[in-house]
């Protein structure tokens, strides 16, 4: 059977106070919707479809290249109304409907709901406090017969803890029919999905119920602090996943993964560390602690020391970065280089064994291999309307203070001497100094201070 997912977006999240639609506020610093549709993709979902209102166009403008199809709810008159309006994209033998706001059910949980395709399956879950969920009513034999909603409820069915999580899948053509004879007498006077479990206990369809093996995977998000508890849950669980794969962390509930982290045996990682979009550590690679690590390859025995920020870099093996290096997007560093503390480089290239080791910056430069860049060393790259390149050659060594006005070649062993600004290529093998002449004027006296009061 072919599987079509709705999810439900269209809600204000009056409570998130912000002009932001709900389901694009980060959580592991992905929108919550993106969480519930890769949860739908790894279903092999035959299409998505989201169900948006609130926040105009900026859902669907978030998701232009995510080959969704969008829906447009309006005005928003319940759950039940909101299906009804993906209905007609839908085109599969069976749907399955979540939430843009609910962002950490897992796929193995949702692939059990899926497993009964003749009726109707709902995941629900036993909560100590089921405040504010709809109750699960069940007959004498256990069997499920309705859902009642909070406002809805009577004492006694207030009481009952198990509470609908409103995930539900059904065959299409059956949720077609239940749709249709909604109503709207209830306390919201709104269109509600979990109706349609009257309908299905009516025509005698079966209902299947699963519940999750964490309750963290059907809760909701509906205000900020409740965003912020989420976030250490989500992250709590990346942090389980790295150990169970050998990875030592100082300090597990000091971890950020903000996108995929994928790592090789043996890495270890101290506390504060952050970690945005695509991050690969290889086998043996140690990150200092109070890093951020954007989009970045860190290849075998590498060192990331304490308060570096790197973005969009490839740092070969047994390297060592930092402390408080800035590698920007394009820097390239062999194996066995080195960029030291207040080193910023941006599209460099730097070769094997070469060093920078600090209070440099290296824009637009390729560098070979055994260079030294001494401290406070400029690569000048930009002319106030373009960029331009310096090239340094194999073992050249840069003295401190200079200026490398580019487009500028050093040739192959050339030796820079300390404070010169080269501005024309730099000979192979040979020493280029461009300094000033030094001059002493004898007889020259400090200006001292003069005393205070006295007349002016």
């Amino acid at each position: 059977m072919t599987l079509d997912v709705v999810i439900l977006a269209a809600g204000k999240g009056t409570r998130m106070y912000s002009p932001t639609p709900k389901v694009l506020h980060p959580l592991g610093g992905r929108p919550l919707l993106q969480h519930v549709v890769q949860a739908a993709r790894r279903l092999g979902a035959e299409k998505i479809v989201v169900v948006y209102g609130h926040g105009g166009e900026l859902v669907p403008s978030a998701f232009g290249d995510d080959h969704l199809r969008f829906v447009r709810q309006e005005p928003q008159l319940g759950t039940g109304h909101a299906v009804q309006q993906a209905l007609p994209s839908v085109t599969s033998d069976h749907t399955l409907v979540l939430y843009g706001d609910v962002p950490l059910t897992r796929p193995e949980t949702l692939a059990l709901a899926l497993h009964e395709r003749r009726g109707l399956s709902l995941i629900t879950a036993e909560l100590d406090d089921p405040t504010g969920y709809g109750r699960i009513v069940r007959d004498n034999a256990g069997r499920v017969a309705r859902v009642v909603e909070e406002r809805d409820a009577n004492p006694d069915e207030k009481a009952i803890r198990e509470i609908n999580t409103g995930i539900v899948a059904a065959p299409t053509a059956k949720l077609r029919g239940w749709l249709r004879e909604l109503r709207t007498d209830n306390a919201q006077g709104e269109y509600y999905l979990t109706d349609i479990i009257e309908r299905a206990v009516v025509d005698g369809t079966p209902i299947h119920t699963v519940q999750p093996a964490n309750t963290w995977e059907i809760l909701g998000v509906n205000s900020k602090q409740q965003l912020a508890e989420l976030e250490r849950i989500y992250q709590r669980e990346q942090a389980v996943k790295l150990m169970a794969k050998g990875v030592t962390l100082a300090d597990p509930s000091r971890l950020d993964v903000r996108g995929e982290l994928t790592c090789e045996r043996d890495v270890s990682i101290d506390v504060n560390c952050v970690f945005e979009g695509q991050v690969a550590l290889a086998a043996g690679v140690n990150v200092g602690a109070n890093c951020v690590i954007k989009d970045t390859v860190v290849e075998a025995g590498a060192r990331i020391l304490p308060f570096c920020h790197i973005d969009g870099a490839h740092i070969g093996s047994e390297a060592r970065v930092g402390p408080y290096a800035r590698l920007r997007p394009g820097t390239v560093l062999a194996a066995h280089a080195h960029v030291g503390n207040f080193v910023e480089t941006k599209n460099a290239q730097l070769g094997e064994s070469s060093k920078a080791n600090h209070l440099a910056y290296l824009g637009d430069a390729t560098i070979g291999r055994n260079v030294n860049i001494g401290a406070g060393t400029i690569t000048c790259n930009y002319d106030g309307a373009n960029k331009h390149q310096t090239v340094i050659e194999d073992d050249a060594f840069i003295g401190s203070d200079s200026q490398l006005v580019a487009p500028v070649t050093v040739g192959k062993g050339a030796t820079i001497g300390a404070g010169s600004t080269i501005a024309k290529d730099a000979p192979a093998g040979e020493l280029t100094v461009s300094r000033a002449r030094q001059t002493t004027v004898k007889g020259w006296r400090r200006p001292v201070k003069r005393a205070k009061g006295g007349d002016s």
